[in-house]
């Protein structure tokens, strides 16, 4: 009896134990769930490889992840004793549909800027829109590919997110031309007011703009022009009453 019980244990202790299946928890922010899920899962494999956070960062990096799925920042965390692995996805959200065009005017590509001033592929916001995370049409900015510095598309982006939420509602278009000079046009109830920023101190005729937009308002009326090109002196022209 005795070299019976001693068998049995030296067959369990030498059996295999099944791992336990690991489990994932997500979260995808503003990104879209169709590409998101999909990575997910490629991700989720391999980790189960090695077991191995390292391999999937290293995977993010070599693969241009963050570019190709249109992330801005994730974290991805794990818990061995619960065996669950959790990854949160966060993605921009998108402020301007752009057109990026050559020096004859003619030949131009697409891009989608974003709040983080990156340049994305128009596909992203084909998806957003698929899954109705944005449902209003995008305002446009038009520059020409000899501008498209990482410097201005700060800039520009920095100007946009500074408008007041009111007024970016009403921002129609946005024009750089090749001497960098910054033109805004907002449509106010059906009449388009253009906006005249010059080359530089973008950020302060903002705030210039705001103010005379919310005087203009308490009157009734709003310009046609207003020209902000010198930043000591405020040109307004008139056309109509709405």
């Amino acid at each position: 009896m005795r070299l019976i019980l001693i068998l049995f244990f030296i067959s369990s202790a030498n059996s295999t134990v099944p791992e336990r299946e690991i489990k994932y928890r997500t979260s995808f922010g503003s990104c879209p769930s169709r590409t998101a899920g999909s990575l997910t899962l490629k991700l989720v494999k391999i980790f189960e490889g090695k077991r191995s956070l390292k391999d999937v960062k290293d995977y993010i990096e070599e693969e241009k992840i963050m570019d190709k799925y249109f992330l801005s920042n994730y974290t991805i965390n794990y818990d061995p004793l619960k065996k669950i692995i959790k990854f949160n996805l966060e993605c921009p959200n998108p402020l301007m549909k752009v057109q990026i065009y050559k020096r004859n005017a003619i030949d131009s590509y697409d891009a989608i800027l974003v709040d983080n001033g990156s340049l994305f592929d128009p596909t992203y916001l084909v998806l957003l829109k698929e899954e109705k995370k944005i449902k209003k049409e995008l305002p446009y900015l038009a520059l020409p590919v000899g501008n498209l510095t990482e410097e201005i598309r700060l800039n520009i982006t920095k100007v946009i997110k500074d408008l007041h939420t009111d007024l970016r509602d009403k921002l129609s278009e946005v024009i750089l031309n090749e001497s960098n000079e910054l033109t805004i046009i907002f449509s106010m109830k059906g009449s388009a007011t253009s906006v005249f920023f010059g080359q530089e101190d973008w950020n302060i005729k903002v705030k210039k703009l705001e103010k005379i937009v919310n005087y203009m308002n308490s009157k009734k009326r709003m310009p046609s022009i207003i020209n902000l090109t010198h930043s000591k002196k405020v040109v307004v022209k008139f056309k109509d009453k709405f």
